[in-house]
């Protein structure tokens, strides 16, 4: 195979995938993001609403098992170190009241250290992402999501961008990609891994 067949392969392969219709949840699904880094929070807002999903951005455990039993978001996004209540006791807490425990839930991590998984299957999270991450890995754990049915597929093969009070400029100004906080990069996210509540 000469350079340019290989080069031409490479790129109708990449031309195909663009126009495979991805698996995604129902449209204007309520999606909550729980994390302490505005950051995140906006990125993954972002990502979220310009595929069609309504975003109910959080910032402390707390707040979110209020606005979970009140709004039954259709996901959870849910970080693993909070100020307060930490993210495992979130789940917990979550998985034990009869009015959220149904509520898919993915854990979110800047953590170095591959322990994830583990408390992940231990806590009963339905899935895990770790920081850095961008538009792919977010859709692929609502992909799985939805092929698992844990979330209900979207019917119309084209998305509405959902309704959002952010701005064209506002949204642009957001990165593409939610880089974790320099305090959850090192160590064992902040000590939380320890006052995790045993099931």
């Amino acid at each position: 195979m000469t350079a340019m067949n290989m080069f031409r392969r490479l790129l109708g392969g990449q031309a195909e995938r663009r126009q495979e219709s991805r698996v995604q949840a129902e449209a204007g699904a309520c999606v909550m993001v729980v994390d302490d880094s505005s950051t995140i929070r906006a990125v993954l807002a972002k990502l979220l609403i310009q595929d069609g999903y309504a975003v109910l951005p959080v910032e402390s455990g707390e707040q979110a098992l209020e606005l979970a039993r009140s709004e039954r978001p259709a996901l959870i996004f849910l970080d693993i170190v909070l100020p307060g209540m930490n993210g495992f006791m979130v789940l917990r807490t979550l998985r034990h009241d009869e009015r959220t425990r149904d509520i898919p839930i993915v854990m979110i991590s800047g953590n170095a250290q591959a322990t994830e998984q583990f408390y992940v299957q231990r806590f009963g999270a339905d899935d895990f992402m770790k920081k850095p991450f961008g538009r792919a890995e977010v859709f692929d754990r609502i992909r799985r999501l939805v092929e698992s049915g844990r979330m209900v597929a979207r019917q119309e093969s084209v998305s509405a961008a959902a309704v959002s009070s952010m701005s064209e400029e506002e949204m642009a100004a957001i990165p593409d990609v939610a880089m974790p906080d320099p305090e959850d990069v090192g160590g064992v996210d902040g000590g939380m891994r320890d006052e995790a509540p045993r099931v």
